[in-house]
């Protein structure tokens, strides 16, 4: 049973600490829209989507409305276009993505995730086409975003597929070249993608899943660093296992709110319930920033010494939080550090506080990996290829998932502001060490080979 003080500790993360639904995300299975005649696919698509996302948004809402707490953003992910599209060359799933982009406008959510291939050990046909479609699939529409999986425990690092996708993200940025490359804020890199995340751009519906299911994905960050702040204020010689304590409480009390809309939304448009993701999401407004509750912890910014501890603990305590408040606990779950999208690590990267090292040493120990980070304009393929295996080898020795989300942006150098609006933010240009040079390495290719601790049956 709640305490009186409880549940007015809830009242106020409602009012007063950016406590909100960050996402709501409908999945849809699209594998038997697969056809060999393009316009029977995009028909069978359209019609697919239309017919089970009509009422996301307005329910979503009315949920909204009727428990007082915001759903932001309300979002649809699909099966991977690269299996049910398999059949199609680059430009006609250049044409399908088009198509999601209008069902997605037409329901009016913010995003659709699932223009997206599994090429961890492999790249088959239909691999390569949605690859080759990626850029300008991602320039000409507005609402789609793209993840590939080039990497996994089990598998290892398809280097190939890498190089790939460093190549489809300098084009990807050339083609939104006058929106600072705002295409490549819609695209991710994964290692060990898991198949139910809620959060874009990652967001696809997995070949095990439901042929329709509900996932949300809950935030935070300013109610974390406000539960710190207060039991500081009146506890000031509080210790970090103690503190790891109150984040968890807090972390516990926010999920209970995710899975209460989401089990709600599902119930009102019949259909299965999914996960909740306990992923710390920042956004770029005051007061919801995960670089804040480091300032909270005693540090002087994110990125100086104590910063990776400082998140080990922050990450695990949401994990644990969350993990006893649901037993529908999926997706990334844990904390992000998305540059552009958090006023307060934008404003670290600009102080030079933190930098691309430094961000990629967090990574082990949080969510998801580097993401959302503005880079210099001349960076190479290949360094952008070799950033992202360094990335994807976090995550398979590690065997958790980590992501890139690397954006080269056009006619800009390291100490420039990019701009990409919304949601996403803006930051400053952070240098790469030898960005413009030659990378012989990531020209061999090849699989770099799973680790000995893939072994595990």
């Amino acid at each position: 049973m709640l305490t009186q003080r409880e549940i007015l500790s809830t009242l106020e993360m409602l009012k007063n600490e950016n406590l909100d639904v960050r996402t709501v995300t409908l999945g849809v299975n699209l594998l038997d829209c697969a056809s060999h005649d393009p316009a029977k696919l995009k028909k069978k698509i359209h019609t697919r989507i239309f017919h089970l996302a009509g009422n996301l948004v307005s329910a979503c809402n009315h949920i909204g409305e009727k428990y007082g707490i915001p759903v932001v953003n309300k979002r649809i992910a699909v099966s991977p276009i690269a299996a049910v599209g398999a059949a199609m060359s680059s430009s006609q799933l250049v044409d399908v993505a088009r198509v999601l982009d209008e069902v997605a406008a037409a329901v009016d959510v913010d995003f659709i995730g699932g223009f997206t291939a599994l090429v961890e050990k492999g790249t088959a046909r239909g691999d390569m086409a949605l690859i080759e479609a990626i850029p300008r699939a991602l320039a000409e529409t507005d609402r789609v975003c793209a993840s590939v999986n080039v990497a996994s425990t089990k598998a290892g690092i398809n280097m190939d597929a890498v190089l790939l996708m460093g190549k489809a993200i300098k084009r990807a940025a050339h083609l939104t070249a006058k929106r600072d490359g705002i295409a490549c804020a819609k695209l991710c890199v994964f290692a060990n993608i898991p198949q139910d995340i809620p959060f874009m751009a990652g967001a696809y519906l997995g070949i095990g899943e439901a042929d329709a299911v509900i996932n949300v994905g809950v935030s935070g960050p300013g109610v974390v660093k406000n539960a710190v702040d207060r039991a500081l204020e009146t506890q000031p010689g509080l210790d970090l296992g103690q503190i790891s304590d109150i984040i968890k409480k807090t972390a516990y009390k926010v999920t209970r709110v995710g899975e209460l809309i989401g089990r709600e939304v599902a119930d009102r448009l019949n259909i299965q319930f999914g996960v909740v993701d306990l992923s710390l999401a920042p956004t770029p407004n005051v007061g919801d920033s995960v670089g804040e509750i480091f300032q909270s912890l005693g540090l002087l910014s994110i990125g100086v010494p104590g910063t990776t501890a400082a998140l080990a603990l922050i990450n695990d305590a949401v994990k644990k939080g969350g993990a006893f408040a649901s037993s529908r606990v999926g997706g990334l779950s844990g904390a992000f550090i998305p540059v552009s999208e958090d006023l307060n690590i934008s404003e670290a990267a600009r102080q030079g506080h933190i930098g691309l090292e430094k961000l990629e040493a967090i990574t082990a120990v949080c969510s998801v990996g580097l993401d959302m980070i503005a880079l210099p304009g001349d960076t190479t393929e290949e360094t952008i290829a070799a950033i992202i295996a360094d990335e994807m080898a976090i995550g398979v020795i590690n065997n958790k998932t980590t992501a890139a989300r690397l954006i080269p942006v056009p006619d800009k150098k390291a100490g420039d502001s990019a701009y990409f609006g919304g949601l996403l933010g803006q930051s400053t240009i952070i240098p790469v060490n030898n960005g413009y040079n030659p990378n012989p390495f990531i020209r061999r290719g090849g699989l770099i080979p799973a680790p000995i601790q893939s072994l595990t049956n």
